[in-house]
């Protein structure tokens, strides 16, 4: 009998297996890395261990740690999440030997679906439909493009498409890296890469009675770099094509069959569009998109892994699937600047018309799975999702329609996210059509989905408003004369300007005048502010028509002003009134666009270097990021070694642009 849980994990997944643990009346116990110490899961929990040290390979991925972590405060069973060491055969092996319960399929499953490479092989045996491994020795010019996977885990790490066969030897390098940092294991194989396809999943429970259950499939094509951001069920596809359920349930029984499999797991297939599908791998655990299963079948699948677990027997059959439910990843990053992820503080979330948190969904509305509160601190050592958004409706056009509505009047204070991405995504033509494919960026163009919400002229007056919020602000902190316009005079004089540097558009400079009839705001003809407090502006906005009220809600943090609206969320930074000369920089510096860790150097000071070429390469957050040339030149100055710790905004390098060397001697 399980009493106690313990979550080898962190995050949102450790948050929503605690939620299930809570409503069975089952005790939790978090562990936590000292870079998590203040995280919500280790809060939430009855008890937590400290896992010293920061990055996966010295915390989350120590097994002997975590056992002696569940042994020291009681537990009885492991529940291992997902990523880490989920899909760990040794691990899952030791906490058995340690005589506690393991909340996964057995070890032998783990071991036969870990290896991608025997995985494939085997299904094949078994009349799986597969893509044949490629050995990276022997592709050639006709195989391309190839696809790069790591043999022991997913989530995008260790994974590169290759289109060229001089690429293929530092692709793999590559590759490999990530994968030892991501999952403690650098294999990787190759397989022929398919530009456009359906990535199709099928959830399925066993228990140790015999029942092998195919819960209902999920949809996940819409990808960034070989991770899901967008997932739903049921699949559009599958819905339209005759046939193709029954033949995917069939395969995935096949598959969980075959070895014997027990818990829950995922089958997935990569799908055309005429409905014929091929094996990918089988994920020996809960997936990160679980909920739209949950949503969509009424059943509580971390429930049923611990019933399994602890011996309970399925039903004949599973329920049927009802309505539609679309998830969304929303992500510490900057979609428009090559995916950056982002870390610092959250200063806010807050997802509006949220029904439920980490539960099932009954009705119409949105569920939030979410691993960040307010002040929550995002670090580099983790992947940068922040939370899963998830709708319910009776359609699949209600379900996109309620999501892209609460992710716009989301407050998301702090860092730059993927949320206007996902709103334009969840609205586009091509999407509701369930016109979805793993090219989907590339064909609809990323930068156009990737746009800020509020278009040019809303963003302007959106920063009208913050700054008519700051005055306000100004002036109620004023200890004398606090009452009065701000910069009011008794004759007419010279407006009062206010400079905010926005990351899509640049400076903007406000300049307005309050006078006897009103605030004037240069280049805002026929503009009324109907009330500004340093909390809240209303406008009268002029149209053709007659004007329009609008209303913004004004946030500050330091030097960071945020503004939300109906008409978009506008994010700022207040400019001071004078700059100081040390915060320049030399013209052709290499700034580091995340904190990371220098893993490697391309060039040595003195060299030549051409435009694009890498002068380094810092890991952050479990991915490579590569730092290039901005143009050919000389590259003057290297500010780091290998292993150094960078922050964000630092120099890492100066190249001294060819213009530049011919001007100077001139």
């Amino acid at each position: 009998m399980i009493t106690t849980v313990l979550v080898a994990n962190r995050g949102e997944i450790a948050r929503r297996v605690f939620a299930t643990c809570r409503r069975m009346g089952l005790g939790t116990v978090a562990v936590y890395s000292d870079a998590d110490a203040a995280a919500p899961h280790v809060a939430e929990a009855d008890a937590a261990v400290r896992l010293p040290g920061n990055t996966p390979a010295q915390t989350y991925l120590r097994g002997e740690l975590i056992i002696e972590a569940a042994l020291a405060a009681g537990a009885d069973a492991i529940h291992p999440g997902y990523g880490f060491l989920s899909e760990n055969a040794e691990f899952a092996k030791a906490v058995l030997a340690a005589g506690l319960v393991w909340i996964g399929p057995p070890v032998e499953a783990i071991e036969q679906m870990g290896s991608k490479v025997a995985s494939k092989k085997m299904m094949d045996a078994a009349g799986v439909p597969v893509l044949a491994e490629l050995d990276p020795a022997e592709v050639t010019e006709a195989q391309l493009p190839v696809l790069i996977k790591a043999s022991a885990g997913g989530g995008g790490r260790g994974m590169r498409v290759v289109r060229a066969l001089a690429d293929l030897e530092s692709q793999i390098e590559a590759a490999r890296r990530e994968a030892e940092s991501a999952f403690g294991d650098p294999t990787v194989f190759c397989e022929r890469y398919l530009e456009t396809g359906r990535h199709i999943e099928v959830q399925v429970l066993a228990d140790t009675h015999g029942a092998i259950w195919a819960v209902g499939e999920r949809e996940c094509s819409i990808q960034r770099r070989h991770q899901k951001v967008v997932e739903e069920a049921p699949s559009p596809l599958v819905e339209r094509t005759d046939g193709m359920r029954a033949r995917l349930f069939e395969a995935a029984r096949l598959a969980a069959g075959a070895i014997g499999y027990t818990g829950a797991g995922t089958v997935e297939f990569l799908a055309d569009e005429a409905g014929e599908f091929f094996f990918l791998e089988m994920n020996t655990r809960l997936q990160v998109e679980h909920p739209v299963t949950e949503c969509t079948t009424g059943l509580d699948l971390v429930r049923l892994q611990l019933e399994i677990a602890a011996g309970g027997e399925l039903p004949a059959e599973p329920p049927a699937m009802h309505g539609h439910s679309i998830e969304v990843r929303l992500y510490a990053e900057d979609p428009a600047h090559d995916w950056q992820p982002q870390s610092g503080t959250v200063h806010r979330i807050d997802i509006p018309l949220v029904a439920t948190e980490f539960d099932l969904l009954d009705r119409p509305g949105v569920r939030l799975d979410s691993g960040v509160v307010d002040g929550s601190v995002v670090g580099v050592h983790y992947d940068p999702m922040l939370a899963k958004v998830i709708s319910y409706g009776e359609t699949r056009g209600e379900a996109a329609r309620l999501l892209a509505a609460a992710l716009q009047r989301a407050r998301i204070h702090g860092l730059v996210t993927n949320r206007d991405l996902l709103v334009r995504v969840l609205r586009h033509p091509a999407f509701l059509a369930g016109e979805t494919d793993t090219a989907f960026f590339d064909t609809h163009g990323l930068a156009t989905l990737a746009a800020p919400l509020a278009a040019e002229a809303d963003e302007a007056l959106s920063i009208v408003a913050a700054a008519l919020a700051d005055a306000a602000a100004n002036r109620a902190a004023a200890r004398v004369g606090g009452g009065l316009p701000s910069g009011w005079r008794n004759l007419p004089a010279q407006p009062q300007r206010k400079s905010y540097e926005s990351r899509t558009s640049g400076v903007h400079e406000v300049d307005y005048r309050f006078g006897r009839n009103g605030v004037e705001v240069a280049g805002h003809e026929g503009l009324t502010v109907l009330a500004a407090a340093p909390d809240s502006v209303v406008l009268a906005v002029p149209g053709e028509r007659g004007a329009v009220r609008r209303q913004f809600g004004i946030a500050r943090y330091g030097d960071l002003v945020c503004v939300d609206s109906p008409l978009g969320p506008v994010s700022v930074r207040r400019l001071p009134r004078f700059s100081d000369p040390a915060d320049h920089v030399a013209s052709g510096s290499l700034l580091a666009p995340m904190p990371g860790s220098v893993i490697r150097l391309g060039a040595e000071v003195g060299s030549r270097v051409e435009q694009g070429q890498p002068i380094l390469w810092l890991e952050a957050m479990k991915m490579e990021h590569t730092i290039a040339a901005p143009a050919a030149g000389v590259l003057s100055a290297l500010n780091v070694t290998v292993g150094q710790q960078v922050d964000i905004g630092v120099v890492l390098a100066v190249v001294d642009p060819d213009n530049a060397v011919e001007n100077q001697e001139n």
